[in-house]
């Protein structure tokens, strides 16, 4: 991690929080921070000291340094999202070779913000329209993130936004802070939802949408499952990882499991309202099942089966990624992958033991067969009866 971002702001401070590894997100969060889930990012308080944050980065880029000699001042040039000048302090001065143990005190800035153009009454308008065709919680915040970010990059209400305005924010969307393209078209489709259904204007309806990454899923080995689940010793931790594996749970779903939710006698896992406002079943494995009677037993588990740290909600989907992401580390296991990786590799295992796909595709939930597909391109090979050429050559 190069770069943070740290607002000071009137009433307290904002550390954006969006691509940050697990790590950094345990040592804000030790350091008093608070997770705020409208703005992606933890807030402080005003008075917190600027010093234990920095601690916590290789390079902070947006705070002004006061050297012990009150006339030397080291300024950084600040940018905002997708290189927009935040502003320019008048006093600047270069001061080479300059270590951070030799700086004695510094301050932030004063607020840096760019200001919110989308207003809350549109904000309660496209809520409105998504709550009445029953997109999904998920759905809802992500549409309404996509318009207010558009708004906010243009600095443009969104009756002074055209089509070229749209070509624009996807090209800085692209340029600047690296989305995939699934993100691209999601933004895409919320901003034609936005105008579409709520100002009633269907002039940036056409667009074309950037093509899919075309990227195979990361799976793990049996063996390295075995050393994730050896390693995790909080039986809760283990419970939430083994469900996922063994049942191809997406971490969403996982997450709100309730005991309704599980038919122990049957092996069955129920899934309700999971992406796309659909229901489902999936297996429940006997080991798991067996696991899950004795959880049961040691925590007095009522409703949630992973409960968060307010007994009333379950455990937060970063709550999970960060579980998955330190058990991963401790195993040892240098592969580049998340938790949805488990899921991947459930998928994965069915098919190299023979599970015909169609099944397969019901119990993840695919609505289209294709999805379902990409796995038979990282099953071994040795399993599918595939061999190379060169193999029989003499």
């Amino acid at each position: 991690m190069n770069i943070a971002y740290l607002f000071k702001e009137s009433v307290n401070i904002w550390v954006p929080c969006l691509r940050y590894d697990g790590s950094v997100i345990e040592q804000i969060s030790h350091t008093g921070g608070i997770w705020n889930e409208n703005r992606l990012g933890f807030v402080f308080k005003l008075e917190t000291n600027p010093e234990q944050l920095l601690k916590i980065f290789d390079i902070v880029c947006v705070f002004t340094v006061n050297l012990p000699d009150e006339d030397n001042l080291i300024q950084f040039q600040i940018f905002g999202f997708w290189e927009r000048p935040w502003r320019n302090e008048s006093k600047q001065r270069s001061v080479k070779n300059t270590e951070r143990s030799q700086i004695n005190s510094f301050s932030f800035p004063e607020k840096i913000d760019l200001s919110e153009i989308l207003s809350e009454y549109w904000c309660e308008k496209l809520e409105t329209e998504l709550r009445s065709k029953k997109y999904s919680i998920q759905t809802q915040r992500a549409y309404i993130y996509y318009n207010r970010l558009f708004c906010r990059t243009l600095q443009k209400s969104p009756e002074e936004i055209n089509t070229d305005d749209l070509t624009k924010f996807l090209a800085l969307m692209e340029k600047n802070r690296n989305y995939s393209a699934s993100a691209i078209n999601l933004a895409i489709s919320a901003i034609k939802f936005f105008y579409k259904y709520v100002l009633k204007n269907d002039s940036i309806s056409e667009q074309r949408r950037p093509r899919q990454d075309k990227r195979l899923p990361v799976v793990l080995s049996k063996e390295e499952i075995v050393k994730i689940l050896g390693t995790e010793k909080n039986p809760k931790h283990r419970l939430l990882l083994m469900l996922i594996y063994s049942s191809g749970l997406r971490v969403s779903e996982v997450v709100s499991l309730k005991t309704e939710h599980i038919d122990l006698s049957r092996g069955v896992i129920y899934i309700r309202q999971g992406k796309g406002m659909k229901d489902r079943c999936t297996m429940l494995s006997e080991k798991a099942a067996q696991y899950i009677k004795e959880y049961y037993k040691c925590y007095g588990i009522d409703k949630w089966i992973f409960p968060g740290q307010k007994t009333a909600r379950h455990m937060s989907i970063r709550s999970a990624q960060y579980i998955f992401n330190k058990a991963v580390r401790k195993a040892g296991i240098s592969k580049n992958i998340s938790i949805h990786g488990l899921r991947h590799t459930f998928a994965t295992h069915l098919l190299e033991n023979g599970t015909d796909i169609r099944y397969i595709q019901a119990l993840l939930g695919h609505a289209n067969l294709r999805t379902t597909e990409r796995y038979t391109h990282v099953a071994r090979r040795s399993v599918l009866n595939v061999k190379s050429p060169f193999d029989s050559l003499v």
